[in-house]
């Protein structure tokens, strides 16, 4: 049981210190789903940043490189992997085709595949990470490849992926997804309860048009 959570500033509403306040807000809230380790990916100018370290979200100090405009995080319960080791901690980075991502839920299926897929076994020991590695043996980040990839794996799981033209995907399967829209800008959480709360606390009233 981990947590998603995140923003996507889609007019340019908040302010660098007004993001930073909401992620660290959201983090602390989703520490309900886990708290092995936290992190968060985003994109400034041409670097996509990654961020995450072996500790619970209270514990972390968000200082955002730029304005990013869209930013993904995770909190972790350990499942597999040590998060000890910061490689086996959310997001994971495509050093091929340049994207994070990051996963809420358990992958069964995770050895099985890399036998009959022909994919190599990776340092990292996350039974999340052979997502990447499924959607790195197509040579491409698109709908189709993505497709490909959720509908290999087996277990429970919800994705959002970041790409280098800074588009965030989700990719909802059994596990939950809950979206607060509002005037220029939406957050998201892993669940409604998670997200109600942080909202709560942030002062924030959904936004309807």
């Amino acid at each position: 049981m981990c947590c998603l959570f995140g923003l996507i500033d889609y007019n340019n509403t908040l302010s660098v210190r007004q993001k930073e306040r909401i992620l660290k807000v959201l983090s602390k809230e989703c520490e309900a789903r886990g708290t092995d380790a936290t992190g968060i990916a985003y994109k400034t100018g041409n670097e996509m940043i990654i961020y995450k370290k072996p500790l619970p979200a209270h514990k972390m100090r968000f200082k955002l490189k730029g304005n990013p405009s869209v930013i993904m995080g995770h909190t972790r319960m350990t499942t597999q992997g040590s998060e000890k080791n910061n490689i086996n901690n959310h997001p994971f980075y495509s050093e091929k085709l340049g994207f994070a991502l990051a996963h809420n839920g358990v992958l069964y299926n995770d050895v099985t595949l890399r036998k009959t897929e022909k994919i190599p076994v990776p340092k990292i020991e996350t039974d999340s990470y052979i997502a990447v590695q499924l959607i790195e043996k197509k040579k491409a980040l698109n709908f189709e490849t993505i497709k490909y990839m959720a509908e290999k794996v087996e277990g429970s799981f919800c994705f959002t992926i970041l790409n280098k033209n800074n588009e965030l995907f989700i990719v909802k399967g059994d596990n939950p997804m809950c979206i607060a829209h509002f005037k220029g800008f939406y957050v998201y959480a892993s669940t409604e309860a998670i997200l109600t709360k942080a909202l709560k606390k942030l002062g924030l009233k959904n936004y309807k048009e």
